[in-house]
């Protein structure tokens, strides 16, 4: 029998690795032994990067860096928010043979070509014009954590960072990912950041999405809901 594949996981903006680790107690607690890399994209946890300039491609190359050194040769690669950015070109960089699956978790997915600001909503579209673009306490509150107890939100927003605007002023190539690798969409039915309505699109966006899970939580399912988040990654090892 062949060996489970590893959970490739990227945080999306706003957020570094600390983010996942809710779900990364519930799979340990449920699925001992399963491999984990947490990638932090550059700027964040000691990663290089210059937020004043950092593009997709150094995200790309940075959790591609991060995979190799961690020696994986075999993953299901798990985005959440604006790793939608960056997914596609870690899964083009290392290709079906070695990408098993794609869970995208509330991804932002621009039409070929667009760009993120082209997508956001009226608040996030207005926070995202400084350079090092950090989101006010109430917006991120309410963007991220609604619907949270108390003890989720305080830790959500105990890992907010500053992120880089010019991220959501890049055009998107995905014309090279291959279209055999299988896709799942989590969809949280309650996110303020990208409503359920404007998932569906990034689905179609994405195309080849083969299983869309529906979540009754918000943006951030791997801080509100890590148990049901974590079977759902595993189940797809």
């Amino acid at each position: 029998m062949a060996e489970p594949a590893a959970l490739v996981l990227i945080h999306g903006g706003q957020h570094d690795s600390r983010c996942w680790q809710p779900t990364i107690d519930a799979i340990n607690r449920d699925a001992p032994g399963t491999r984990i890399l947490t990638v932090n994209l550059p700027g964040r946890q000691g990663v290089p990067g210059d937020l004043d300039t950092l593009g997709i491609a150094e995200c790309v190359e940075a959790a591609v860096g991060q995979i190799e050194q961690a020696g994986l040769t075999d993953i299901v690669l798990v985005g959440h928010s604006m790793a939608g950015l960056t997914v596609p070109g870690v899964a083009t960089r290392l290709g079906a043979d070695r990408v098993r699956r794609i869970i995208c978790v509330a991804c932002s997915v621009p039409p070929q070509g667009k760009r993120i600001l082209d997508t956001l909503i009226p608040p996030l579209r207005l926070a995202v014009g400084r350079a090092k673009n950090e989101l006010p306490l109430w917006m991120a509150k309410r963007m991220f954590t609604n619907g949270m107890t108390p003890q989720q939100r305080a830790f959500s927003l105990s890992v907010l960072v500053p992120d880089a605007s010019r991220l959501a002023l890049e055009t998107v190539d995905r014309s090279g990912l291959p279209d055999r690798i299988p896709r799942t969409w989590v969809l949280t039915r309650r996110d303020r950041s990208l409503p359920p309505r404007q998932q569906r699109q990034f689905i179609q966006n994405l195309g080849g999405v083969e299983e869309v899970i529906e979540l009754d939580t918000c943006h951030n399912a791997m801080i509100s809901m890590p148990d049901e988040l974590a079977a759902i990654l595993v189940g797809r090892l």
